[in-house]
């Protein structure tokens, strides 16, 4: 991340993440914001869910969002703010594992809800928040 347009904050005063994310991030005035659509864990070449596993869904979904970024100018190194939608809770700790290998450092602030379906039969919709590198 470059110096000075995005900031992690970790509140000591707050409850620590229970999972990989930061409470917030402070964004630079000058900092251009990329929006990503969500994205299920699709293969491009396919058009089709990768697997059943909620967990390779998770990977693909990054994986298409950092494609977007990279083709926005930003990077998943710049996402500020990740919203997941599961189709079940009980997917959660799964969907956690393969997200904290992503993001291993300052991870962005998150939101994951519970959500009655999603497009495809898909188990996992990922949706981001990115800084732009050159803002």
């Amino acid at each position: 991340m470059e110096s000075g347009l995005i900031t992690p904050i970790i509140c000591e005063k707050a409850a620590k993440p229970i999972a990989p994310y930061s409470h917030a991030y402070v964004v630079a005035p000058s900092a251009q914001l990329v929006y990503t659509s969500g994205s299920l864990g699709v293969d491009p070449q396919t058009g089709v869910l990768v697997s059943e596993d909620v967990g390779e869904q998770t990977t693909r979904a990054l994986a298409n969002i950092a494609d977007v970024l990279e083709s926005s100018g930003s990077s998943l190194a710049h996402v500020v703010k990740v919203t997941i939608y599961l189709v079940d809770m009980a997917d959660y700790a799964a969907c956690n594992a393969a997200y904290g290998k992503v993001f291993t450092t300052n991870p962005p602030a998150r939101t994951c809800v519970a959500v009655k379906g999603l497009p495809r039969n898909g188990k996992v919709e990922i949706e981001a928040i990115a800084v732009r590198k050159t803002a």
